[in-house]
């Protein structure tokens, strides 16, 4: 697919393709689905970061006193994974992002029709500078962009910019992509893997099947 959005960001290299590959592979297990989906989450999660503000900071080394760069303490993270499959994200954001919260979003998608059912949301919070909030949805396949569509709008809707949202994700289709950005402009999105479509159940193809069933072995 030719890249039209100036919003999305497809990140290939040698280590995200060879995570993919064993990724998509239906002969991979569970454990090296898992290994290959972390290594490219870190890997996403450093691309996606890079529109966190910096200040400048006076520290002192063994050597001597300078003033170098470091991420704005005065800002809000957020990484709001999509349940269940987007929690293969959470311990690399934590690991790159302590000072991040973790607001989960649970829905599941109606096999017939194919829009989200919400099971679980924890994203109703007081949000008293909306500007300086910076939130990452995460979710490891972008298909319809149903569920994405409704995450983003769950922070936008409390005043959050669109430019200040990031969704991750690291298969994708053009359908949902189109989506996503119909809706929603200037969010950013980044993937490691722009699809060729969806078949008629709305599954990427090739893809990889169903995220959570491979990530979680059920």
């Amino acid at each position: 697919m030719e890249n039209n959005y100036k919003n999305l960001e497809v990140i290939s290299n040698p280590i995200v393709n060879q995570s993919l590959c064993i990724m998509r592979n239906k002969n991979t297990d569970t454990e090296g689905v898992r290994l290959a989906a972390r290594k490219l989450t870190r890997i996403l999660l450093y691309e996606a970061t890079k529109n966190l503000p910096q200040t400048d900071v006076e520290i002192e080394t063994p050597l001597t006193v300078f003033t170098t760069k470091t991420i704005d303490s005065d800002i809000k993270i957020i990484i709001s994974p999509i349940l269940r499959a987007g929690l293969i994200f959470t311990d690399e954001a934590v690991d790159i992002l302590p000072q991040a919260a973790i607001r989960h979003i649970g829905m599941y998608r109606d096999e017939k029709t194919l829009k989200p059912v919400w099971y679980y949301n924890k994203v109703p919070m007081p949000v008293e500078d909306p500007v300086k909030y910076y939130v990452y949805i995460t979710d490891p396949m972008l298909a319809t962009g149903n569920s994405l569509i409704e995450a983003i709008r769950l922070y936008t809707e409390k005043g959050i910019p669109q430019k200040n949202i990031c969704c991750v994700c690291m298969i994708s289709a053009p359908q949902g992509i189109q989506a996503v950005f119909e809706q929603f402009p200037d969010i950013k999105l980044i993937v490691a893997a722009v699809d060729s479509h969806l078949n008629e159940k709305g599954y990427i193809v090739p893809g990889m099947g169903d995220a959570g069933d491979r990530i979680f072995n059920t």
